[in-house]
Formats: structure tokens, C-alpha cells, sequence
């Protein structure tokens, strides 16, 4: 078929529109790619990219509750001081028991580290991609549709291998598994080989997924779409992909020289066989510091969808943003010895580490003034999506202003094992990852589901959430200052007061997720307030192809293939 395009710089009625934004042209009739199928057999035998990213976020968000509910038994841990005899001790008064044994409590602390990462925010991220990359590009579906679903169905055996691994004793060398504490020789349980083989499983999925992404943007994008045409959320998605692609297979290697350290004795790690336990180190933390980044470029995506939608405005410097996420990425592979300066190395490369560590300052600041810019002259709505956007901005500034200050050796080896270092990650990984994931959900709620949740409530629970984290994690600077060290079941009684914070904070965000979970199972079965196409009213200035369909979409996303010109 053919239509007559509407004249550079108006739309098809004549408003104004801008002469960047890219027009959408119904091409060819196709068919639908997808068997209907009903009830629970839909869900477990479908390979159609959105049921599968409704699988991601669902099991993100109940993987993220036994994460927190292992955090409650760390803070449960932590409300009172332990004494040296195992009773707590309140004002120098003993008060019971201690509630975890100094083992149980490594094994909870590694365990809420491992389900948070693996199982909650890669997977949420992976969820909003699968869904959304193939809307944005104007594809059909992923390019292999069925190890999209296999890349997902790996991460249930992987959970349960982990969770499993309680009950025959699970590393105490916390989520890093720390060479030679997860050696047999202090970890003789099979829980750390169960831990291990169900990172190799969520590797597996996370390669699979990476591959699926980069070949689905190279291949399928709509007729007109070039890269640069691209949505900024496919741009993280994609580069953060290749993060995954190489940095992964890094991780694999080493626990599985960790396995066989295990279970057939070679001496990668064991200095009395001419291994050393550095080298476990040097490895793990070359897949784990672009870890950071390969849990936060796709929410950085999010927010500059959100950004500009609710403020009226395109995104600031779109090819710039690009490029500082590109320039995070490379840079973000070369900067993994910071998380070592305490372990012996040279002074000429810990100069190095905490050089290029203050460097990659330099992007993430491009892109924070770029959101900045965005919002100046825009006519703001302060909807739920765009609060958690604002939230993430300010506690991401946060961690990256303490990441600069953990850049500067001295410093960093004086708060290494510390309180400050939680209270870096958690601004980094929950003020980044977790709020960009809520903001995602409230943003693009409305197009999954073709319902809107409740406004008012969000906000409510928005401020649970931001003041409880808030409220959780600035304490963990000043008790860390103090010397309060981590992955230890007890402190010294002065510590007592900002502990009793800490946990009230936990709780404020709790009250935050309980009443989350129940308004999204509410407004799913409530059916009340169905939402258009376009039910944010953003396409005026957004102009992608995720507000061209259907609320929720076809089953075939499109019904005619959109052009791009």
C-alpha cells in the first residue's frame, strides 16, 4: 500500500512536529508468527518475545523479595550487638541469643548478593529488553525466538541450585566466592558446588540472551531504522550485551578452576601447589566491575525514555549519550583493580586502577548532564515513572561521588571492608538498577498490560522506597568511617543507634514492595482503567514504535511493517 507523506515539520494533520522525528510508514501485510495457546500451556511453551519478558519481570520480582527477605535476616541479625560469649548485648546488658550463627550469617549475606544480581536485577532488565527491544526496532521478535525461551527457562534450575545449597551448607566467602575460603579446605560442603554450577546456568542464560540482542539489532531493524535512528533503551541494551558477551565467558573460567581446585585437586588457587589466590581475584573482579555496568546501562535508557517523555522534550545530545555509554562500557573493563588496592599490588598500577577509575566519572557525568538539560525549559509532569527518574539521578550521583572518593588509594584502603563500601554498592546498584526497574515498570505498565496503577498510591509507595533506601544506606557511610567493618554478625555497641536506622529504613522499604506487589495483582485482576496506545499522551515528542501498537500488543506486534524515514 501506499500513503502520502506529510510535509517535513508537520504531522499528517498539519501540527508541528519536529523535522528529526522519524515518520512511520504501514508497509507490507504479514502474518501472525505466534500459536495461541490457553492457560498455563501459553505461558510455558511460548516463544513470542513479550510473554517471555513478562516471565523475566515476574521472576525478577519474586527473586528481589527472597533477596530482601535475606537482607531482613541480616538486619534482624544486625538490631543488636553481639557479646564474645554469643549473647546479644544492649547498653553492656546481654539480651538472648545471637539469631544467626556466624556462619548462616556469611551464607545469608552471599546468598542476598548472589539472588539480587543474578536473579533479580539482570533478569529484570533482561525482562523490559525482551519485551520492548523488538517494539522498538519494528521486529516481529527476537531473531531466535526459541533460545529466548530456553535462555529464561535455565534461570529456574539455576535459583534452585543456589537456594538449595542452605541445606548442605553454601559458601560463607560471600557472593564473590573468595579463593581459598571457597576452597574445600574451609568450605567442604557441596553447597559451594552447587552455588557454582548454578552461575554457570545463569551465564549460560546471560550469554545466550546477549547474543540474541545484538543479533536481533544488527538484523531486524525496520526498513529506514539505521543505528543512529535507534532508541537510546536499544542502545544500552545493546552495548551492555556485548559487556555480557565478553565478560561472562571470564566468569565461567574462573569458578570452574575454582570447581576442579574442588573436586580434583589442581592448584589454580592453592599457593602450597604453586597456584594463588590473586589471580581468583584479578578474574573475578574483570566480569564483576563490568557487572555494574551491565546491571545499570539499560536502566540509563530507561530514565532517558522517561526523561523525555514526561517533560516534553527530546533527549538531550543523543549521539553524545551514546557515545558516553560506549565509553563506560570500554572503560568499564579496565578499571577492575580498584576493588584490590588492599591486596599487595604495585604502587605504579594501583596509580593506574585509581586513575581510569576517576575517568569513567567523565561519561557517566555527559550523561547526567544530558538528563539535566533535557528537563531545563521542558513542561515537567510529575508522574510516578518520572519521580523514580528523578530519585535515580540524585542517589546515582550519590554512589558515583563515593565511587571518586574510593578511587583515591589511601582513602579507599582506609574504608576497605567497611560499611562505606555497602553504602557505594547499594547507592550504585539499588539508586540505580532497582529505581530505573520501578520507574520502567510504572512507565510501561500501562503498555503490557493496557491497565494503569494506581497514581497516588505509587507516589506513596515511591517515597517508602526512596526515604527507606535512603534512610537504610546513608548511615552505612558514617559507621563505616567509624569502622564498622562488613560481612561480620556483630559490631561494637556504639554502632547500636545507626543499626536500630538501618533497619527501620529495611522496613519502610518492605512496606514499599509489600504494597507494590499488591497493586500491580489489583490492577491486573480489578481490570479497571484500560489505557490507549498512547497512554502517557508521549508520542508528540517520542515518536517510537512502542506507542504504535497496541495496548497490550498483538501477539505479532505490528500488523503492517512500519518504514522509517
Amino acid at each position: 500500500m501506499s500513503i502520502i507523506l506529510p510535509e517535513p515539520g508537520s504531522d499528517a494533520k498539519g501540527a508541528a512536529r519536529p523535522a528529526e522525528a522519524p515518520i512511520y510508514i504501514p508497509a507490507e501485510e504479514t502474518p501472525h508468527l505466534h500459536k495461541e495457546y490457553k492457560g498455563i500451556l501459553r505461558w510455558l511453551t511460548t516463544v513470542d518475545h513479550k510473554l517471555i519478558g513478562v516471565m523475566y519481570l515476574w521472576f525478577a520480582f519474586f527473586s528481589a523479595f527472597a533477596g530482601g527477605a535475606l537482607a531482613g535476616g541480616i538486619r534482624a541479625q544486625l538490631a543488636l550487638p553481639i557479646l564474645t560469649d554469643g549473647t546479644n548485648a544492649t547498653m553492656g546488658l546481654n539480651a538472648g541469643k545471637a539469631l544467626l550463627s556466624p556462619e548462616l550469617f556469611n551464607q545469608f549475606i552471599g546468598m542476598h548478593a548472589s539472588f539480587m544480581i543474578f536473579f533479580a536485577i539482570i533478569p529484570g532488565f533482561a525482562g523490559f529488553s525482551n519485551y520492548f527491544v523488538p517494539l522498538l526496532i519494528g521486529a516481529r521478535d527476537m531473531a531466535f525466538p526459541k533460545m529466548n525461551a530456553f535462555a529464561f527457562w535455565l534461570l529456574i534450575p539455576s535459583a534452585l541450585l543456589m537456594i538449595c545449597s542452605f541445606a548442605f551448607g553454601s559458601t560463607g566467602a560471600g557472593w564473590t566466592g573468595y579463593a581459598p575460603l571457597s576452597t574445600r579446605t574451609y568450605s567442604p560442603n557441596i553447597g559451594v558446588d552447587m552455588w557454582i554450577f548454578g552461575i554457570h546456568l545463569a551465564g549460560v542464560s546471560s550469554i545466550m540472551g546477549a547474543i540474541n540482542f545484538i543479533v536481533t539489532m544488527s538484523t531486524m531493524r525496520a526498513p529506514g531504522m539505521k543505528w543512529f535512528k535507534m532508541p537510546l533503551f536499544c542502545w544500552t541494551v545493546l552495548i551492555q550485551s556485548w559487556m555480557a558477551l565478553i565478560g561472562t565467558p571470564v566468569l565461567a573460567g574462573v569458578v570452574t578452576m575454582l570447581l576442579t581446585d574442588r573436586l580434583i585437586g589442581t592448584g589454580f588457587f592453592d599457593p602450597a601447589r604453586g597456584g594463588d589466590p590473586l589471580l581468583y581475584q584479578h578474574l573475578f573482579w574483570f566480569y564483576s566491575h563490568p557487572a555494574v555496568y551491565i546491571m545499570i546501562l539499560p536502566g540509563f535508557g530507561i530514565v532517558s525514555h522517561i526523561m523525555a517523555s514526561f517533560s516534553g522534550k527530546h533527549v538531550f545530545g543523543y549521539k553524545g549519550m551514546v557515545y558516553a555509554t560506549a565509553f563506560i562500557a570500554i572503560i568499564g573493563f579496565l578499571v577492575w583493580g580498584h576493588h584490590m588496592f588492599s591486596a599487595g599490588m604495585e604502587p605504579w598500577l594501583r596509580a593506574y586502577f585509581g586513575f581510569m577509575t576517576m575517568l569513567i566519572a567523565v561519561p557517566t557525568g555527559v550523561k547526567i548532564f544530558s538528563w539535566l538539560a533535557t528537563l531545563w525549559g521542558g513542561s515537567i509532569r510529575f508522574t510516578v515513572p518520572m519521580m523514580y527518574a528523578l530519585g535515580f539521578i540524585g542517589l546515582f550521583t550519590i554512589g558515583g561521588v563515593s565511587g571518586v572518593f574510593l578511587a583515591n588509594v589511601p582513602f579507599d584502603v582506609q574504608v576497605h571492608d567497611s560499611y562505606f563500601v555497602v553504602a557505594h554498592l547499594h547507592y550504585v546498584l539499588f539508586g540505580g538498577s532497582v529505581m530505573t526497574i520501578l520507574g520502567g515498570t510504572y512507565y510501561w505498565f500501562p503498555k503490557m498490560s493496557g491497565r494503569f496503577l494506581d497514581e497516588k498510591l505509587g507516589k506513596i509507595i515511591f517515597w517508602c522506597i526512596f526515604l527507606g533506601m535512603n534512610l537504610t544506606f546513608m548511615p552505612m557511610h558514617w559507621i563505616g568511617l567509624a569502622g564498622m567493618a562488613r560481612r561480620i554478625y556483630t559490631y561494637r555497641p556504639e554502632f547500636l543507634d545507626m543499626n536500630r536506622l538501618i533497619s527501620c529504613g529495611y522496613l519502610l522499604m518492605l512496606a514499599g514492595g509489600i504494597m507494590l506487589l499488591g497493586n500491580i495483582l489489583y490492577t491486573l485482576v480489578a481490570k479497571k482503567r484500560t489505557a490507549g496506545n498512547d497512554p502517557w499522551g508521549v508520542n508528540a515528542t517520542q515518536h517510537t514504535l512502542d506507542w504504535e501498537t497496541k495496548s497490550p500488543p498483538a501477539p505479532h506486534n505490528f500488523d503492517r511493517l512500519p518504514k522509517i524515514v
